[in-house]
C-alpha cells in the first residue's frame, strides 16, 4: 500500500495496543491510539481515520457501541478485535458495520494481510454513505461500494460483462453500483451488492460458501486461503439480509436459491 492514510488503534491491552499500533505503521499509517471507547470515538473523528481497529471489550463501553457511534459519522475501514469466541459476537461486528473481525490472539501477519485486503475495496473519497435502515438492522457502509440510488430497471435475463446486469425484475449497474427492483431503488451494504453481483455473474452456477468469502471479502482470500466457518457464517448471514431487501418469498425464491450443503445459485428466469 502506498499512502494507506491514518489509522486508529481503539484498544485497553497496552500490550495489544503497542503491538497493532508497530503493525499499520509499518504498513505505512500514520497511527494514533485511545484506551477507551469515548476517546477513540474522539481520535477517529479528529483524525480523520481510514482504518480502524477497534477491540469489543472495552472497559468504559462496549466495542460494538463505539462502532456505532463512529458509523453516525466517517466511512472508515473497521476491523473488530476481540478473545471471544461467541457466534452471535461475530453476526453482531458485521451487522453493525464492521469490515472485518479477527479473534485473538492473531498473527501479525495475518491482520495485515486483512487491512491490505479491505484496502483494495474503495470509498467515495473518504464521503460518509447513504444511511441504511435503522439503529436495530445496519449502519452507513462504504460509499462507492454501497448499492445506491437508481431509476428505471426491470425484467430480463442476468448477463455477464454488460454494466447493468437484469433478472426477473432487479437490476444491478456494476459500474454505478446500483441496484433496483422493479424500478424502485434497494440500497445494500458493500458485502451484499459483492454478492449478489457475484451471483448474478455466475448465472445460475452454484457458488460455495467458500466462493462468496472471496467475492466479500477482496483478493487476499486467493483459492488457497484458509478460510474459517467464522468467514461462512457471515455470508450467511449477508445473504440473509439480502434476501430481506430484496422482499424474497423463501417458499418461492425468485433470485436466490440455496444449494443444501454446498452455498447458493441464482434463480431460473422467470416467464413473467
Amino acid at each position: 500500500m502506498s499512502e494507506p492514510g491514518v489509522a486508529v488503534v481503539i484498544e485497553d491491552d497496552e500490550d495489544v495496543r503497542n503491538l497493532v499500533d508497530a503493525i499499520l505503521k509499518e504498513a505505512g499509517f500514520v497511527v494514533h491510539s485511545a484506551a477507551t471507547g469515548r476517546e477513540g470515538v474522539e481520535v477517529v473523528r479528529d483524525h480523520h481515520a481510514t482504518v480502524v481497529t477497534l477491540d469489543v471489550g472495552l472497559p468504559d463501553m462496549d466495542g460494538h457501541e463505539v462502532l456505532r457511534r463512529i458509523r453516525q459519522f466517517s466511512d472508515a475501514y473497521v476491523v473488530m478485535l476481540t478473545a471471544r469466541r461467541d457466534e452471535p459476537d461475530t453476526l453482531t461486528a458485521f451487522l453493525t458495520g464492521a469490515d472485518d473481525y479477527v479473534k485473538k490472539p492473531f498473527l501479525p501477519r495475518e491482520l495485515r494481510a486483512r487491512v491490505t485486503a479491505m484496502m483494495r475495496r474503495p470509498r467515495a473519497d473518504g464521503r460518509l454513505a447513504l444511511l441504511e435502515e435503522d439503529r436495530s438492522g445496519s449502519v452507513p457502509d462504504g460509499g462507492a461500494n454501497a448499492g445506491a440510488v437508481s431509476r428505471g430497471a426491470d425484467g430480463g435475463s442476468a448477463g455477464v460483462d454488460h454494466a447493468v446486469i437484469k433478472h426477473n425484475g432487479l437490476a444491478l449497474n456494476h459500474k454505478s453500483r446500483t441496484v433496483t427492483l422493479q424500478g424502485s431503488a434497494v440500497t445494500l451494504t458493500r458485502s451484499e451488492f459483492d454478492l449478489l453481483l457475484d451471483l448474478l455473474r455466475a448465472n445460475g452456477e452454484v457458488r460455495t460458501r467458500a466462493d462468496l468469502v472471496r467475492a466479500a471479502r477482496g483478493e487476499y482470500y486467493d483459492d488457497d486461503a484458509y478460510i474459517s466457518d467464522a468467514d461462512e457464517r457471515a455470508v450467511e448471514t449477508h445473504i440473509g439480509n439480502l434476501r430481506r431487501k430484496l422482499r424474497e418469498d423463501p417458499q418461492s425464491p425468485r433470485f436466490l436459491q440455496t444449494v443444501r450443503g454446498v452455498g447458493y445459485r441464482l434463480t431460473p428466469k422467470s416467464s413473467d
